[in-house]
């Protein structure tokens, strides 16, 4: 399971403290957060002393405060980032009950330590947990965290700068690698014959295609894993701030205006093989452009119709 997006906004405004103090109130919640028990009443006492409408500036004193957002921009939860020595140690809660078990806490765990290591130069980044917290314990040995000391009742874990270095270049590698279907290898060589007769298609436009075909994975079309764009699936992805919902199919039924993005376009032969979460750079008329595959939406092989 891909983890969901998510981004951490620095703002803290009043509603967001309101936010907060509903979350603190659940004793679930707070279960094995550090903070006191009564931590949701001193953000109240600080909400009635002031009428500004942003608070930023209180949540910071003891280091820095983030909301995480997930795609609808609605707030799930918060992360803190407390600096000790040349250390960051990090918080965070996800606070609504129904977002637990949806890898909100593992993406927003990547976000901060991003921030730790290259905003703030961190050296390194500590989480002091609680051991019978086992969610929180697994989404940070998922984003490389080591175990470093325990007693007791905590476990202590850690990621240094070479360490998180070490693991963007494991996922580089891993994002890198696409995969495609015997069948669509087949189609796919057919339909490049057929446009190097025809002229209708740009040189370079070939040779991309041509290119990731060659270098990619293939697997037979029952083994293909979910979460990769195969031929005629439907995507969500996120291009240059803008997010958009298309299918990605054989030139003949290209139609723009029904969003059906053609194999042979940039964008097309940019996500081919690819799955979500990836994030890919590529080379389009306008320049160079990001694409963040969000959601594979439909499969064919997925749903069973391999005659897609």
């Amino acid at each position: 399971m891909r983890e969901p997006f998510i981004f951490l906004r620095s703002e803290i405004t009043r509603e967001n403290a309101l936010t907060l103090i509903t979350w603190l109130k659940d004793k679930e919640v707070t279960k094995y957060l550090s903070d006191p028990q009564d931590i949701s009443d001193s953000i109240e006492q600080v909400i009635r002393k002031t009428n500004l409408p942003v608070l930023t500036h209180l949540f910071n004193r003891n280091g820095r405060f983030y909301m995480v957002y997930n795609k609808h921009n609605i707030p799930v939860g918060f992360v803190r980032l407390v600096k000790k020595g040349s250390d960051f140690e990090i918080v965070i809660l996800i606070g609504d009950r129904n977002n637990w078990g949806k890898r909100f806490g593992t993406s927003a765990i990547k976000e901060s330590i991003k921030i730790a290591f290259f905003d703030f130069r961190a050296e390194r980044v500590v989480a002091k947990i609680q051991k019978e917290n086992k969610r929180s314990i697994r989404a940070f040995v998922n984003n490389g965290f080591k175990v470093e000391k325990e007693s007791n009742t905590y476990k202590t874990f850690s990621i240094t700068m070479d360490q998180y270095l070490k693991l963007l270049k494991r996922e580089t590698i891993m994002a890198t690698r696409i995969y495609i279907t015997k069948t669509d290898k087949e189609r796919l060589k057919k339909n490049l014959e057929s446009v190097l007769h025809n002229g209708k298609v740009p040189d370079k436009l070939i040779r991309d295609l041509e290119h990731e075909i060659s270098r990619a994975t293939v697997v037979d079309s029952e083994q293909i894993s979910s979460d990769v764009i195969t031929m005629n699936s439907r995507v969500l992805l996120h291009l240059d701030g803008d997010e958009m919902e298309v299918s990605l199919v054989y030139p003949q039924d290209a139609d723009i205006d029904r969003n059906k993005l053609s194999v042979f376009s940039p964008i097309g032969t940019a996500i081919l093989g690819y799955s979500e979460g990836s994030v890919i750079e590529w080379e389009v008329p306008s320049g160079i452009t990001k694409i963040h595959i969000r959601k594979v939406l439909y499969q064919p092989e997925a749903a069973g119709d391999y005659h897609m």
